[in-house]
């Protein structure tokens, strides 16, 4: 009886330390930060983790970003699909970024690695298309040519247009920020079709509308799988740092903090930003100054 009673509270307390755990976990990824009144009950090991305070290495704030140069050489998007192509091969990258289905030399998709599931177009599901973390609209309508048009971008009738058209024929800057190779990994088509422009969140629930892929897109915002928090977060505050074009929202400042504390970078991140700038000419420093903390 007194080892059935054992038993039992043994098994409360792992509960409730979970559930503290998931609690915690909740306010630093919608909050940014822990409640000091939880560090008492959050296991020793895990202080790093709710109260990065204590070991900065890693983490950035968004308000003191490292400077860092953005891409001053490829102005042609078209130019950057090509030399990622090539990078990709060459490195044995050979898995999409949020659903890990794996493609050949060729780029022919297979989704038996993966799990993955179209949601609504086959077609689509089946090619890889070349995906920006920060898309071109966050971005774009920071430049006037986006917003209002310029006076080179008029159609063959006469007519004037505005939108990513002109930027792209009247704007060098944006150019290079559609351009820039720090910002494109591939995704399955379907999936960056559906992300579209939305801006990425923490979404109520787990909805599964791509198979198995932990990819969740609702009410026009993205959820990505847990491991590409950080690398996403990273990408934004480079984009941010690089071009000082707003691509941070107020209410994402601390949910990329905590995204980039959460997900810390791997080999392959840094190898990656490694073999994109002897190609693109320019260091993303904050991609580079994690993963020398990190001694990758």
């Amino acid at each position: 009886m007194a080892a059935r009673k054992k038993k039992s509270s043994s098994l409360k307390s792992i509960v409730t330390t979970l559930l503290i755990i998931l609690v915690a976990g909740a306010f630093l990824t919608f909050k940014g930060n822990t409640p000091e009144f939880l560090r008492e009950y959050i296991p020793p090991a895990l202080h790093t983790v709710f109260y990065p305070e204590q070991n900065s290495s890693g983490s950035i704030a968004i308000d003191n970003l490292p400077a860092t140069e953005g891409n001053s050489t490829i102005t042609s998007f078209s130019t950057s699909k090509t030399q990622l192509k090539k990078l990709y091969v060459k490195a044995g990258y050979f898995t999409t970024f949020y659903c890990g289905s794996s493609y050949d030399e060729d780029f022919t998709l297979d989704h038996s690695t993966s799990g993955f599931h179209f949601r609504k177009n086959e077609a689509r599901s089946n090619r890889v298309e070349w995906e920006h973390i920060v898309p071109a609209e966050a971005f774009g309508q920071s430049f006037a040519e986006w917003r209002d048009g310029h006076p080179d971008c008029v159609g063959s009738k006469g007519q004037s247009y505005a939108g990513r058209r002109c930027a792209e024929k009247a704007n060098e800057q944006f150019k290079l920020m559609q351009a820039d190779m720090y910002n494109l990994v591939p995704a399955i088509g379907e999936v960056n079709g559906d992300r579209s422009n939305y801006s990425y969140a923490m979404l109520q629930g787990e909805l599964r509308e791509y198979g198995s892929c932990n990819m969740e897109i609702e009410d026009q915002k993205a959820e990505p799988p847990d491991d590409k928090f950080g690398d996403i977060a990273r990408t934004y505050m480079y984009m941010e740092s690089a071009y000082h074009r707003g691509v941070i929202s107020g209410k994402n400042v601390k949910l990329f903090e905590a995204w980039n504390r959460m997900d810390p970078v791997d080999k392959q991140e840094c190898e990656r930003a490694r073999l994109i700038e002897k190609i693109q000419g320019n260091r993303n420093m904050i991609v580079a100054n994690a993963c020398q903390e990190a001694g990758l």
